[in-house]
């Protein structure tokens, strides 16, 4: 699909923030109020840019948003509150906005200030270079540590749906050191809007792990402007399904992005655990799988070590038989009944299937109904000698 989407535009500028001359601030703005929900951190720290924006969203909606990189704006007390309500003003200002119609996040460095004389410069530069093809470029501009921009889309019935996302560390489920905006022009009802958010977010971007930190400064929004002239979007429309899936859909794509852009991440892992008492339990102990320092390094190393496995599963804090475990990697089976399998190939097997981009480790921990699934990464040396030199 082409990258725009009807009424709404996107520009990305430098502003002085970023060393390297490199795109560090992002406008993105609809001509006309959008429905507006949003999903964001659940660090009991955060962000001034997330405090502020939760308020704006009461409301229900939404002109745009300004993003900047490189400061996060956090621990940075009424200033860093000024400071994000300034944002929003000047973006409001150059769009014929209200000030609580902005959305407004910061990414990058926690503890330092923000140089509010280069973001009063640079926010008119960059409402003056708005685009309906300006998507590439705010990618480009939210970016940290990444090393590729992340764009998506999805055409549906009569309508778009278009997002940009950042991300490279401090991923794990709950929301993690991530940012996506998201925009339809279709029309949407707002509750239905938000309850399908959630449910978007749920397996996809709260599905995602690269190093088990949960940031200061997390942000998902998604923006309906109804540009496309349809009837809203409801509950109980008939499009209903059509918008759930599209968005998942989006979302899911964007989480995979994410992971493998991870800091040095050389693997992507889906773990699957079945057999749970319930969706809760399950979901324990894959994120206890997937956050395991121990099985994050058999990934680098490509070793289909159960036994990694098991030692995670047994300190997920929830009760299972262990004569009913099992365990998978890459389809093969290795553990059967919580015994080894008597395969005398199925190591050999397992490694070749580890040596991928892309691997599974499914984990049976009993009879019951309860499933769940989490995105990983492995953890490479290439990963701590980043964060070694990174300032938090």
């Amino acid at each position: 699909m082409k990258w725009r989407v009807e009424g709404f535009a996107a520009a990305g500028v430098h502003c002085g923030l970023k060393q390297d001359g490199a795109l560090d601030l992002a406008v993105i703005v609809s001509d006309r109020p959008a429905a507006a929900a949003g999903v964001f951190t659940r660090n009991r720290f955060p962000g001034a840019p997330v405090i502020v924006s939760r308020s704006h969203l009461r409301g229900g909606v939404a002109r745009g948003a300004v993003v900047n990189s490189r400061i996060s704006n956090v621990a940075m007390g009424a200033q860093g509150l000024a400071d994000a309500r300034e944002m929003a003003l000047l973006t409001a200002r150059e769009i014929g906005a209200r000030p609580r119609e902005i959305q407004v996040a910061s990414t990058g460095v926690i503890g330092w200030p923000l140089p509010m004389d280069k973001l009063r410069r640079g926010i008119p530069r960059a409402v003056a270079q708005l685009s309906p093809a300006g998507w590439r470029r705010a990618a480009r501009a939210i970016m940290t540590t990444d090393t590729v921009s992340k764009l998506a889309g999805r055409e549906l019935s009569g309508g778009r749906l278009l997002g940009i996302a950042k991300g490279a560390a401090m991923c794990m489920p709950d929301m993690a050191t991530m940012l996506a905006f998201l925009v339809t022009d279709l029309a949407v009802e707002p509750a239905f809007l938000r309850a399908s958010l959630r449910e978007a977010v749920g397996p996809t971007f709260n599905a995602l792990t690269i190093d088990g930190e949960t940031s200061t400064s997390d942000s998902v929004v998604l923006f309906a402007n109804g540009a496309a002239g349809n009837r809203p979007i409801g509950a109980r429309s008939r499009r209903a399904g059509e918008f759930r899936r599209g968005l998942q859909e989006l979302c899911a794509e964007l989480a995979d992005m994410l992971a493998l852009d991870g800091e040095g991440v050389t693997k992507l892992a889906e773990i699957r655990v079945s057999g749970a008492r319930g969706a809760a339990q399950a979901g324990r102990i894959a994120r206890r799988i997937a956050t395991s320092v121990l099985v994050k390094t058999a990934l680098t190393g490509a070793d289909p070590n159960w036994g990694r496995v098991i030692q995670a599963l047994g300190t997920a804090g929830v009760p299972f038989r262990r004569d009913q475990v099992g365990v998978t990697f890459g389809g093969v089976e290795m553990l059967r009944g919580g015994e080894p399998v008597d395969d005398p190939g199925a190591l050999r097997r397992a490694e070749r299937a580890m040596r991928r981009k892309r691997v599974s480790i499914e984990v049976r921990v009993g009879r019951g109904p309860g499933s769940a699934r989490v995105l990983t990464t492995d953890l490479s040396s290439e990963y701590v000698r980043l964060n070694s030199e990174y300032t938090t």
